[in-house]
Protein backbone atom coordinates (compact mmCIF):
# COMPACT_ATOMS: atom_id res chain seq x y z
CA UNK A 1 0.00 0.00 0.00
CA UNK A 2 1.34 3.37 -0.98
CA UNK A 3 0.63 6.61 0.88
CA UNK A 4 -0.61 9.49 -0.39
CA UNK A 5 2.07 12.04 -2.04
CA UNK A 6 -0.16 15.16 -1.61
CA UNK A 7 1.55 15.97 2.18
CA UNK A 8 -2.14 17.77 3.08
CA UNK A 9 -4.34 14.27 1.69
CA UNK A 10 -1.58 12.70 3.71
CA UNK A 11 -2.19 14.50 7.02
CA UNK A 12 -5.97 13.68 7.00
CA UNK A 13 -5.30 9.82 6.07
CA UNK A 14 -2.96 9.56 8.64
CA UNK A 15 -4.90 11.54 11.48
CA UNK A 16 -7.92 8.70 10.30
CA UNK A 17 -5.32 6.04 10.82
CA UNK A 18 -4.25 7.27 14.47
CA UNK A 19 -7.87 8.09 15.21
CA UNK A 20 -9.13 4.92 14.21
CA UNK A 21 -6.66 2.03 14.32
CA UNK A 22 -3.02 2.87 15.80
CA UNK A 23 -2.10 4.26 19.47
CA UNK A 24 1.29 5.62 17.85
CA UNK A 25 2.62 6.95 15.27
CA UNK A 26 5.34 4.62 15.90
CA UNK A 27 2.93 1.42 15.62
CA UNK A 28 1.50 2.92 12.58
CA UNK A 29 4.69 3.43 10.89
CA UNK A 30 6.28 0.10 11.71
CA UNK A 31 2.71 -1.40 10.51
CA UNK A 32 3.06 0.21 6.74
CA UNK A 33 7.24 0.00 6.61
CA UNK A 34 7.34 3.77 6.48
CA UNK A 35 10.69 5.57 8.56
CA UNK A 36 8.43 7.44 10.51
CA UNK A 37 11.04 10.78 9.91
CA UNK A 38 9.88 10.45 6.24
CA UNK A 39 6.58 10.97 7.05
CA UNK A 40 7.26 13.99 9.75
CA UNK A 41 9.76 15.49 7.48
CA UNK A 42 6.97 15.34 4.78
CA UNK A 43 4.40 16.92 6.93
CA UNK A 44 6.73 19.70 8.88
CA UNK A 45 7.16 20.78 5.08
CA UNK A 46 4.04 22.09 5.06
CA UNK A 47 3.50 22.96 9.10
CA UNK A 48 2.05 20.09 10.79
CA UNK A 49 4.18 18.06 13.71
CA UNK A 50 2.80 15.06 15.55
CA UNK A 51 1.43 15.47 18.75
CA UNK A 52 2.00 11.93 21.00
CA UNK A 53 -0.61 13.71 23.81
CA UNK A 54 -3.48 13.94 21.15
CA UNK A 55 -1.69 10.73 18.87
CA UNK A 56 -2.35 12.91 16.05
CA UNK A 57 -0.54 15.86 13.47
CA UNK A 58 -1.09 18.84 14.26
Amino acid sequence: MSLPNDPIILFSYLNTLLRDEYDSLDELCRSLCVPKEQIEEKLASVGFAYDSNSNSFK
